[in-house]
C-alpha cells in the first residue's frame, strides 16, 4: 500500500481581496480542499503563470462558477489524495494538471480527466509549463483549425508561452511557420524554435512581409491573441479557405472590419475559451495530448521555454513581468 502523507488544516495561497493591479495580490491562509468523487488532491510543486491570471486579477476574467478564487490555471506536483470514482492514478504518482482555479497553493484538486502524468524527461518545474499552453494550442490550432502538415501556419505573439508552444507544435506536424515579435532578440528566440519566418511587427509591416513570403499565398491558419486591428490584417494575410482562431483581445475585441474579405476567400473565423468547458470536454484534450504530443515530449521533439520562475510570496513579481510582455516563454511560481 502506498503511504498516505498526513494532511494539515490549512495551506498557503494567493488570491486578490479586490480587483487591481499586480500589488493586490495576497498571501493568505487557506483551508486544505478535499478531492470529489472525480477529483485527485494534488500536493504542488510548480504553478505557471498565464495572461488569464492578469485578466482575472485586474477583474475582467471572474472564475467560473464553483472554481477557486485562488489564482492558478496548470500545476505539478504529486497527488496525495483519491477521490472514490478516480481510477487512473495512484497515491504518490507526479503529474501536471489543468485546473480551473486553485494552482497558486500548497494544494489543489483537479479533475482526474485533466491530469496528465509528468513526463520522465521533464523536471516538475517544466512539467507545471506544459497544460495551460499545450491545452489551447492543441485544441485551437490541431482541434478547431485543424492544422495539417504543409500547411502555412501564423502565430502571433510568438514569444509568448503560447507562441513557443504553438511554434514548437506545428514544426513538429510538419507546417511552415511565420510569427511576429516585438524586438529581434525575441524573433530569434522564435527561429531558434522552429519558425521559418519571424517579422518584427514594431519595424516591418507583418501583412506585406508575410505575403512576399508566401507569394501572396497567406497563411492557412493564424492563431491571434491580440484583436484590434489585427482582426483586419488577418482577413488580408489569410489564405483562400483559411481559418482564424481568436483566443484573446490585448488590443481589444471591438473594430471594424470589411466581412467582403471572409465571403470573398471563403474564411473561417472561430474562437474559444477553454477555463469553463466542462471536465469531459477538457479531458478530450488531455486524452489527444497523451496520444499525439506526450510522445514528442519523452523524446525531446519539444520541450517547454521558461523565462523566470518566483517564489509563491513574489506572485505580484511575476505578474508585472507577464504584464510588461518582456518575457520568451513561460513564467513560474515554486510552491513548495
Amino acid at each position: 500500500m502506498p503511504h498516505i502523507p498526513s494532511l494539515p488544516s490549512m495551506m498557503q495561497a494567493i488570491i486578490a481581496p479586490e480587483p487591481g493591479g499586480p500589488d493586490c495580490l495576497q498571501k493568505v491562509e487557506r483551508p486544505v480542499p478535499s478531492p470529489s468523487s472525480n477529483q485527485v488532491l494534488i500536493k504542488v510543486a510548480y504553478a505557471g503563470v498565464n495572461r488569464p491570471d492578469c485578466i482575472q486579477r485586474a477583474g475582467g476574467y471572474p472564475p467560473p462558477p464553483g472554481a477557486s478564487d485562488i489564482f492558478g490555471l496548470e500545476i505539478s506536483g504529486e497527488i496525495i489524495q483519491l477521490g472514490s470514482e478516480t481510477s487512473k492514478f495512484k497515491v504518490g504518482d507526479q503529474v501536471t494538471a489543468l485546473v480551473s482555479g486553485g494552482g497558486y497553493a500548497q494544494y489543489c484538486c483537479a479533475d482526474e480527466g485533466s491530469v496528465l502524468p509528468k513526463p520522465d524527461c521533464l523536471n516538475m518545474e517544466q512539467a507545471a509549463a506544459l497544460p495551460e499552453t499545450f491545452f489551447t494550442v492543441w485544441h485551437n490550432v490541431f482541434q478547431r483549425a485543424r492544422l495539417t502538415k504543409g500547411e502555412t501556419f501564423l502565430v502571433h505573439g510568438g514569444s509568448s508561452g503560447i507562441g513557443t508552444t504553438a511554434i514548437q507544435l506545428a514544426k513538429a506536424f510538419g507546417a511552415r511557420i511565420i510569427t511576429t515579435a516585438g524586438t529581434e532578440e525575441k524573433c530569434q528566440a522564435c527561429r531558434d524554435l522552429g519558425a521559418d519566418l519571424a517579422i518584427n511587427y514594431k519595424e516591418k509591416d507583418w501583412v506585406k512581409e508575410l505575403r512576399n513570403w508566401t507569394n501572396k499565398q497567406g497563411a492557412d491558419v493564424i492563431l491571434d491573441m491580440v484583436g484590434g486591428d489585427y482582426i483586419t490584417k488577418n482577413y488580408i494575410a489569410a489564405a483562400n479557405d483559411g481559418r482564424i482562431v481568436s483566443i484573446a483581445f490585448l488590443q481589444g475585441g471591438v473594430t471594424e472590419a470589411d466581412f467582403r474579405r471572409l465571403m470573398m476567400k471563403r474564411l473561417i473565423h472561430t474562437g474559444s475559451t477553454l477555463r469553463a468547458q466542462p471536465d469531459a470536454f477538457k479531458a478530450n484534450i488531455a486524452s489527444e495530448l497523451h496520444e499525439h504530443v506526450w510522445p514528442l515530449l519523452a523524446n525531446q521533439t519539444i520541450k517547454p521555454l521558461i523565462y523566470r520562475t518566483f517564489a509563491l510570496k513574489e506572485a505580484n513579481k511575476a505578474h508585472s513581468l507577464m504584464e510588461s510582455s518582456e518575457h520568451i516563454g513561460k513564467i513560474m511560481i515554486k510552491v513548495e
